[in-house]
């Protein structure tokens, strides 16, 4: 079984990830975004990145993803050239958590969910909201990233409102939010 849970940064994706594992042993997560920082670290995805971006976004023999995120993350044209140099390797590497942990519920956690095949394979859909404050506000805290850095995540993110979801959570204090997921628990996931 797949679940997809999305949202923005800071909206808590991860840390609902997280409630639902503590339900059951057989839940895992796929943090998608650490498979990208995994595949960054390839001898080819380098090379790839080297002749598209140059080698300014290496830095000690790794790819520097504060110089690499400046380069993508205000220009689409730039982020589709990052997806082309990646998203083939993330892809193989989800594909392979999936088929090797088939008889678990695996979570997968991303921002960008939607654009994936995941999103439509996945039995249950959870979208994870949070006002910009708060998102904010954890993203500084998280990730120790500038307000700057943060709006040009913003920029990056999808608009969700066409994306249909099982479920809704709106993540802005812990006693609703834990209630809100031992109910999705409960009701789609407990049985299976």
């Amino acid at each position: 079984m797949l679940i997809s849970i999305v949202g923005a940064s800071g909206s808590g994706k991860s840390f609902i990830s997280k409630m639902l594992c503590d339900f059951k042993d057989n839940i895992l997560i796929i943090d998608i975004d650490k498979i990208g920082h995994e595949v960054l670290t390839y001898d080819s995805v380098k090379e790839e990145l080297i002749k598209a971006f140059g080698k300014e976004i290496i830095k000690d023999n790794s790819v520097d993803r504060k110089a690499l995120s400046s380069i993508v993350f205000n220009k689409k044209e730039e982020m589709d050239k990052l997806t082309d140099i990646t998203w083939k390797h993330m892809e193989e590497y989800v594909d392979k958590c999936i088929q090797y942990n088939k008889d678990k519920i695996i979570i997968l956690d991303w921002i960008l969910l939607p654009k994936t095949k995941y999103f439509n394979l996945s039995e249950i859909k959870i979208y994870v909201d949070a006002p910009f404050e708060i998102r904010l506000k954890r993203a500084i805290k998280r990730d120790n990233i500038s307000y700057e850095k943060f709006i040009e995540r913003e920029k990056a993110k999808l608009d969700y409102s066409n994306c249909k979801f099982d479920y809704f959570i709106n993540n802005i204090d812990l006693k609703n939010t834990k209630r809100k997921v031992k109910k999705i628990y409960e009701k789609s996931i407990m049985y299976r």
